[in-house]
């Protein structure tokens, strides 16, 4: 494995219609490869509106249109692609996942996530939200291997639980990747100190992408992409709107942070721990 890679982020101003956000995301995802990116994310629900009718509509199944232009845009461009999410649906149900599909530079699918916290809150006036009326939670954690590190994945409010990315660290992930659709609400107070403590307590880099703001959503999005080192520094950010957010990531600052902090080997294991129960059920 090589330790060093261009990451790439696009942060996508999401339109009314599903045709459009991916033709300008296959465009973004072409523009980033030729300055070099070698592994592009996409944000949640890049294919349409956080809004319980949009996601009805345009629902997809596993080998939709959203996936077909993934594949294609990864294998056209040489690249290891985050697929950002979306809705979709499975055959004989009446649910829907909000689920990303990581593709190889050769166009094939190396696995999907799906998210697992269902985001249940309710924020005050217009802010309430019940997700779990039309979602289904994931039951799993996914990792993939490039050749350049392991990656692990979550989506918006999977990146407020530390024991997923405890258990990602665990795994021997060295990147963890959020899609994250933050409101204007939470996303000024919350959303790079969660990618800035992430990375500090598992030392390591996480990347966190969301759409750019759109006010005619009905689910207006913060925006602010950005990427944070194993040390807690945000390395690259961008604002509110439609952007390609790039870092250069250099593995070897991982080795050199836990050289010097050495956190795992003093650990008190005997004390507390994080499991994965699904695992330690199989």
């Amino acid at each position: 494995m090589t330790s060093r890679f261009k990451l790439a982020l696009v942060q996508l101003f999401v339109e009314r219609y599903r045709e459009r956000n991916l033709a300008q995301a296959a465009k973004l995802v072409r523009e980033a490869a030729k300055n070099g990116a070698r592994v592009i994310a996409l944000p949640e629900y890049f294919t349409c509106w956080m809004d319980p009718d949009y996601f009805w509509e345009y629902r997809e199944p596993p080998n939709g249109p959203s996936a077909q232009m993934l594949s294609q845009a990864a294998k056209e461009n040489n690249v290891y692609l985050f697929g950002g999410t979306f809705p979709e649906v499975i055959p004989g149900s009446n649910k829907l996942y909000n689920t990303c599909q990581i593709y190889n530079p050769r166009g094939d699918l190396m696995a999907r996530f799906r998210k697992l916290h269902l985001f249940d809150v309710d924020l005050g006036p217009r802010m309430k939200i019940t997700e779990s009326e039309l979602n289904e939670g994931g039951d799993s954690l996914t990792t993939v291997d490039t050749e350049f590190c392991k990656t692990g994945f979550g989506v918006c409010i999977d990146l407020r639980y530390p024991e997923i990315a405890r258990l990602y660290g665990k795994k021997g992930c060295h990147l963890l990747t959020y899609m994250g659709g933050f409101s204007m609400k939470t996303g000024p107070d919350h959303w790079e100190i969660l990618q800035r403590v992430r990375a500090v307590d598992n030392q390591m880099f996480v990347a966190s992408v969301g759409p750019a703001t759109n006010t005619e959503s009905p689910y207006v999005t913060y925006g602010h992409s950005a990427v944070a080192d194993p040390w807690g520094n945000i390395i690259a950010k961008t604002g509110a709107d439609e952007d390609i957010v790039y870092a250069d990531i250099d593995l070897d600052l991982i080795k050199e942070i836990r050289r010097k902090m050495p956190l795992d080997n003093i650990r008190r294991n005997d004390l507390y721990d994080v499991e994965n129960l699904m695992e330690k059920q199989s």
